[in-house]
């Protein structure tokens, strides 16, 4: 429910373009800074946010994040200037940087790991679906009531979840509800690695940062969410500009792709692949397969840079976002199977940071593109070099999918 939301949020300003032309008269290059200063913040804090969930916990943290991120859509839809704009945009990426980390630790705690690719397929895939309902619905309230109340409206949704989530989330060791049949549930685990002693305990930052694993997901998921965010950001404009599509029917078009991703992340990226582990399918092989061919479909949008058609645009961006949903929830389970238990939020956060730059690049690097060749296709063969950057850092540096050596003190 909270990515769900979150991703409302961020959808607002890809679907209130023409609008803010109208109301600011920004350029394609503005837009482009505009839909990356979400993202500055975002990045900002991924670091210091993985040290606060493993100091303070999921709970505490995300609350605090939930109301930051209404508060700044209410900000949004009452600023009178466009500097109060990209100040409402700054505190978003604030309060929203909480998010993903702490579902990957939520995730690591409340399942065993035979059971976590479906589990994370959940909240990642509603970041897809988010877009999917969003833009169309977000779309039409902005063409009938404006977009200062379809902020206004996503304020008062996110208000609303922070209530849901102060209500309902609560740690296995703070929840009296749990019962012993479910506790031990979650410690039972097929796989040797969860009971590894290189699972327990916690690593510093730098340790992290040094190590192989960490950089290949770093460089993999960067390319992932460099092409989410082009498309998050770009594909209504895209779309009506390049297709010359209608507003209206650009907003009902973009839907498609991300349905498409919406299903392949939980069939595929989670579904299928614990289906398999828990059928005794070699779980290393099961979830490399999955990372390396999801972001290898996902140069797809080679296809869509010279499409001339809405029917082949949309084939080859759903093929490309489609493939790379899929591998999302395998890469958002590796923190919790690769790092010490008391370190899994700064292997989120470490690769949460390195999406965001990618969230913060993607959107101006097009609107600039966009802006000098008055056409998509550059655009796209850009995150196109990337993906292949991350395919290689998967195939090169990831190695085998299992708990990291343990962090060595210095000699006294």
């Amino acid at each position: 429910m909270g990515v769900l939301v979150n991703y409302f949020d961020r959808v607002n300003l890809s679907v209130s373009h023409q609008a803010l032309i109208t109301t600011f008269g920004i350029s394609a290059v503005t837009f482009g800074y505009l839909s990356g200063a979400y993202n500055w913040t975002y990045a900002m804090f991924q670091l210091p946010i993985g040290v606060l969930l493993d100091k303070f916990g999921i709970r505490r943290v995300g609350l605090i994040g939930t109301f930051l991120w209404g508060i700044a859509s209410f900000g949004a839809a009452i600023t009178p200037n466009l500097g109060g704009f990209f100040a409402a945009r700054l505190l978003l990426g604030v309060g929203e940087a909480p998010t993903f980390p702490a579902n990957a630790k939520a995730i690591g705690y409340w399942f065993p790991a035979k059971e976590r690719c479906f589990a994370t397929a959940i909240f990642d895939s509603a970041a897809k679906f988010s877009s999917a309902i969003g833009v169309p619905i977000i779309g039409i309230l902005l063409l009938k009531v404006g977009w200062r109340w379809s902020f206004a409206i996503t304020g008062i949704v996110s208000l609303i979840y922070f209530l849901f989530f102060w209500k309902i989330y609560r740690d296995p060791n703070d929840d009296p509800k749990l019962t012993d049949a479910e506790r031990r549930h979650i410690a039972d685990d097929a796989e040797p690695e969860v009971v590894d002693d290189r699972l327990r305990g916690n690593a510093s930052l730098g340790f992290l940062l040094r190590q192989r694993k960490v950089l290949a997901m770093v460089l993999g998921f960067g390319s992932y969410n460099y092409v989410f965010y082009l498309l998050l950001t770009w594909l209504p404009s895209y779309l009506s500009s390049a297709l010359h599509i209608d507003l209206l029917h650009s907003f009902l078009y973009t839907g498609v792709p991300w349905l498409v991703a919406t299903a392949a992340d939980l069939i595929v990226g989670g579904w299928l692949v614990d289906g398999l582990i828990q059928r005794g399918v070699n779980a290393n092989l099961v979830r490399k397969i999955v990372l390396i061919g999801g972001t290898a479909l996902g140069l797809g949008i080679i296809g869509a840079a010279h499409a001339h058609t809405p029917a082949r645009a949309l084939l080859w961006i759903s093929i490309s976002i489609g493939g790379l949903s899929a591998a999302a929830p395998v890469g958002w389970s590796i923190p919790s199977l690769i790092a010490p238990r008391h370190s899994v939020g700064k292997v989120g956060g470490i690769m949460n940071f390195s999406n965001q730059i990618s969230g913060i690049c993607a959107p101006i690097i097009t609107g600039y593109v966009v802006a000098a060749t008055r056409s998509f296709a550059w655009a796209f063969g850009v995150s196109a070099v990337y993906l292949l950057i991350g395919i290689a850092a998967y195939i090169f540096m990831l190695g085998k999918i299992e708990p990291m050596p343990p962090e060595t003190q210095p000699a006294a």
